[in-house]
């Protein structure tokens, strides 16, 4: 029987009128038709009520309700609103980017033929850390590895041992060259005096190759005149990073890094005569360094300096020229560079050239000189710059391009306190670049650097 069954308080009736539907309706016009009468339906058994936090089933709660606990939780149901749903935090959207970023980069470094221009479009958006992804696809972009991948053990190994001579050759210990020399025989091989025989066996050696040879042929006047550089490079290298245990310190594992990194500037320095070893070099060779050292595969962190070496090599062939005076107005000089950057801010800002160049006559080698020199090492956090190095290494048109287009976007995204500066206080800012600025959005601006460039202003 469904007589007083199917009653339910008005809250109720208020709160679920969509679920109700027009069953309670044609109850509700039935007792008003029948004047409230006391009239019946035979349905064969009576309907249960539904409680609030359940669908009827014993199984589903034991609570018993009253009329009143009804009412009161009929109330509550009423006012209480939907659910909302929480939005997803942007930490787990950037850790599935990154999943499927090295997904992709995985898979393309798997290819038997890497696809360079591919590996480029992964690189310029950034790589992930660890793992020797990074330093895998840098050896690529550099061009330090070949895109075929049945060649890279042949070319690894043929480049490998080529740094193994060069470093016999050019960074012995003058003494161990001698010893080694040309076939000359010793004293004791040519009088047959086995008693001299030992540790303290003495050698011929030429009067040039002696250590008190004035001759400018002598390999000691050679190790001498670069002994001034080692001792340069070595001071240089105990300021490289100071904050990170990897440079600094006095452990056996920074000093071996700090080792390895002077054998590769000082051999450079000796393979160029004309520009030595000059002062900041070592802030370029450290996120080569660093990358190639700390690859897990452990083959090739053993090899790590003389990779570094090839790839260092590589990385400053179009930009050695910055580094020598003498050439500072050829056309690949520094001063040339400067140009070209100059004109670049001016084709994409005309408003903040003239501020720079006219009004507070903060000229790009105030500041710029340093950036792009250094390739930008210097003016960020560590991870920042490897982050920034992605992208410059992957730009097809070579690193200069978009090494020019990221300096000319950081002083787009710090325009307006550029234009509210003087002199002083711009040469400030720019040396002493903010550490605040999103790296991604300064990078997108280098990539979308155009005609207009209002959208890409950023007040900092």
């Amino acid at each position: 029987m469904l007589k007083g069954k199917f009653k339910l308080p008005d809250k109720a009736r208020r709160a679920f009128p969509d679920r109700l539907g027009s069953l309670v309706v044609s109850f509700d016009d039935k007792d008003d038709e029948n004047g409230g009468s006391d009239s019946t339906l035979e349905f064969g058994e009576e309907l249960e009520v539904i409680q609030p936090n359940g669908l009827g089933s014993d199984r589903e709660s034991n609570v018993v309700y009253d009329d009143d606990d009804t009412d009161i939780h009929m109330d509550q149901w009423a006012r209480q609103k939907p659910d909302k749903v929480d939005p997803i935090p942007a930490s787990f959207l950037k850790a599935i980017a990154a999943d499927e970023k090295r997904s992709d980069l995985e898979y393309e470094l798997s290819q038997r033929d890497i696809n360079l221009e591919k590996l480029q479009r992964i690189a310029s958006t950034g790589l992930p850390d660890g793992g020797g992804l990074r330093a895998t696809a840098w050896k690529l972009l550099l061009g330090y590895l070949p895109p075929s991948h049945d060649l890279w053990e042949k070319e690894l190994t043929e480049n490998r041992q080529k740094y193994v001579k060069l470093k016999e050759d050019l960074l012995l210990n003058p003494s161990e060259v001698t010893r080694k020399g040309n076939g000359t025989p010793s004293s004791t091989e040519k009088y047959g005096d086995s008693d001299l025989d030992g540790p303290l066996r003495r050698h011929e050696i030429s009067e040039e190759d002696h250590p008190l040879s004035l001759g400018k042929a002598s390999v000691w006047h050679e190790y001498f005149q670069h002994t001034e550089i080692v001792e340069q490079i070595d001071r240089d290298l105990q300021r490289t990073h100071p904050d990170m245990k990897f440079f600094s310190g006095d452990s056996s594992f920074s000093r071996r890094n700090r080792e390895s990194m002077r054998n590769v500037l000082l051999l450079f320095a000796k393979l160029n005569p004309a520009i030595r070893y000059v002062q900041g070099m070592n802030e370029v060779l450290a996120p080569i360094y660093y990358v190639f050292s700390t690859d897990t595969d452990t083959q090739n962190a053993a090899h790590a300096e003389q990779d570094s070496f090839a790839c260092f090599v590589r990385l400053l062939s179009d930009s050695v020229d910055h580094f020598c005076q003498q050439l500072d107005n050829s056309s690949g000089g520094i001063l040339s560079t400067l140009s070209r950057f100059s004109d670049l801010l001016k084709a994409n800002d005309e408003e903040l050239w003239r501020h720079l160049e006219f009004t507070t006559k903060v000229k790009p080698q105030f500041y710029a000189f340093r950036w792009i020199t250094l390739l930008l090492s210097q003016e960020f956090n560590f991870e920042s710059t490897l982050r920034i190095w992605d992208t410059i290494l992957s730009n097809p048109f070579g690193v200069q391009d978009m090494l020019l287009r990221i300096c000319c976007a950081m002083l787009l995204c710090v325009k307006s306190r550029l234009l509210r500066g003087d002199f002083v206080a711009n040469l400030k800012l720019l040396q002493h670049y903010p550490d605040n600025i999103n790296i991604e959005y300064l990078l997108q601006v280098a990539q979308d650097l155009g005609p207009d460039t209002s959208s890409y202003r950023l007040s900092l």
